[in-house]
C-alpha cells in the first residue's frame, strides 16, 4: 500500500532568546545575542499509509503541533526528510495545500456572516472543484448527516457542535488525500461527539482519506484510531495499535470500591495509606490502579478493609486513558 506520509529522522530546533526581567532587561534584550536552542521535535521517523486513521498523542508541549506544521509545510525541518503525498511540503506549499484538509477545534475556517452553502461555494472556487465533484460531495454529505437545516444558516448562528460538524465537512469538500484534525470534539456534548466520530469514520471509509488526529479525548482515540503514535519532549515513545500498547501494562487492573463516609475524604485517606498507588475518584467510586506484578489485588483489598467499611467493589481492566497516562509518566520500557 502507498505511503501518504514518509518521515525520516526529522528534527526541529528553535533559537529562543534568554530574556531578562524588568524594563532595563527588556531594553538590553533588544541588543542581546544570548540565545538557547530548544529542540521541539527530536529525530522522529514514521510512515503512514493511505487510508489510515492515526492518533498522534502527547501531553501539552510534546511537539505534536510542530510536527503537524512540518507536515503541512508551514515549518521546514532543521534536519531530516519529510514527504507528504510524494511532495516535500515546505518546498511545494501550494501543491501540498491542495491535497490536505485541516480542522482546528473551536477555530473555524468558514465565513462567519455567510450561510454554510456560500462558504462551500467559495471553497469550491478556491480549490477549483468541478461541478460534478462538488455535487457528488454534497450528495454524500446529505446521505451521512442531516445537513439541509445547516446549509442556509449563517455560521455565526450555529452552535459549537454544528460549526465543528460544518468545519469537518468543509475540510473534506475538495476530497483531500490527508486531513489533519486537531482536537475536533473539544467542548462538545456526548451526542455531538458521537455524530462527529461517525461522520469521520464514514468519510474515511468512503474516500480512503488518511486522517491524522491529535486529541486529549481518549473516546476519540478508542472510536477512531487503528494506530497511535505517542511523543513526549519531542521524542517518539510509541508507534503501534492500541491493543498492542495494553500488553505493556497487562498486569495493571483497577480496583473500584464504595466505602462509608464522605467520598472525597475517603479518597484522600486512601491515597495517604497507598502512597505508591494511583488513587482517583468519581461521583460514585474510589479507584485504585494496581500493578499485580508488585501487589496482589486481594492483598490491597484486605488492607483497605481493615481501615474502611467497604460496601461494594469491582475490578476493571486498565483503560486506554490510564495506559496513555502511564506512558506520559513513565514511558514504554
Amino acid at each position: 500500500m502507498q505511503n501518504a506520509i514518509e518521515i525520516q529522522n526529522i528534527t526541529k530546533e528553535f533559537k529562543v532568546l534568554n530574556r531578562r526581567e524588568g524594563l532595563k532587561g527588556s531594553i538590553k534584550d533588544l541588543f542581546s545575542r544570548d540565545y538557547k536552542i530548544v529542540r521541539a521535535v527530536d529525530n522522529i521517523s514514521m510512515n503512514i499509509e493511505q487510508g489510515e486513521i492515526v492518533g498522534y498523542l502527547g501531553p501539552n508541549g510534546a511537539g505534536k503541533s510542530t510536527t503537524i506544521k512540518m507536515m503541512t509545510g508551514v515549518l521546514e525541518p532543521t534536519s531530516g526528510n519529510i514527504l507528504v503525498n510524494g511532495n516535500i511540503p515546505y518546498k511545494n506549499r501550494t501543491k501540498n495545500a491542495q491535497d490536505i484538509g485541516v480542522v482546528f477545534g473551536q477555530r473555524t475556517q468558514l465565513w462567519w456572516a455567510l450561510p454554510l452553502v456560500e462558504s462551500f461555494r467559495i471553497l469550491k472556487d478556491i480549490y477549483q472543484i468541478s461541478d460534478k465533484d462538488y455535487n457528488s460531495m454534497l450528495d454524500l454529505y446529505k446521505s451521512l448527516v442531516d445537513i439541509e437545516p445547516l446549509l442556509h444558516k449563517p455560521v455565526r448562528q450555529m452552535s459549537l457542535g454544528q460549526r465543528t460538524l460544518s468545519d469537518i465537512l468543509a475540510a473534506f469538500l475538495h476530497n483531500p488525500k490527508i486531513v489533519f484534525l486537531d482536537e475536533p470534539t473539544i467542548g462538545l456534548d456526548v451526542s455531538m461527539k458521537s455524530k462527529i466520530r461517525t461522520l469521520i469514520q464514514a468519510l474515511n471509509k468512503e474516500k480512503n482519506t488518511t486522517i491524522i488526529l491529535t486529541t486529549h479525548d481518549m473516546g476519540d482515540v478508542d472510536a477512531l484510531c487503528q494506530r497511535i503514535v505517542i511523543i513526549d519532549k519531542g521524542k517518539m515513545l510509541y508507534d503501534n495499535d492500541i491493543e498492542h500498547l495494553k500488553k505493556f501494562f497487562g498486569s495493571y487492573r483497577t480496583l473500584k470500591i464504595r466505602a462509608d463516609g464522605n467520598l472525597k475524604e475517603q479518597k484522600e485517606i486512601i491515597q495517604k495509606e497507598l502512597p505508591d498507588f494511583s488513587v482517583t475518584s468519581d461521583e460514585e467510586w474510589i479507584s485504585v490502579l494496581v500493578d499485580e506484578d508488585k501487589s496482589g489485588i486481594m492483598d490491597v483489598l484486605a488492607g483497605l478493609q481493615k481501615n474502611h467499611s467497604i460496601r461494594d467493589m469491582k475490578l476493571e481492566e486498565i483503560s486506554s486513558e490510564d495506559v496513555i497516562k502511564k506512558i506520559y509518566e513513565e514511558g514504554v520500557q
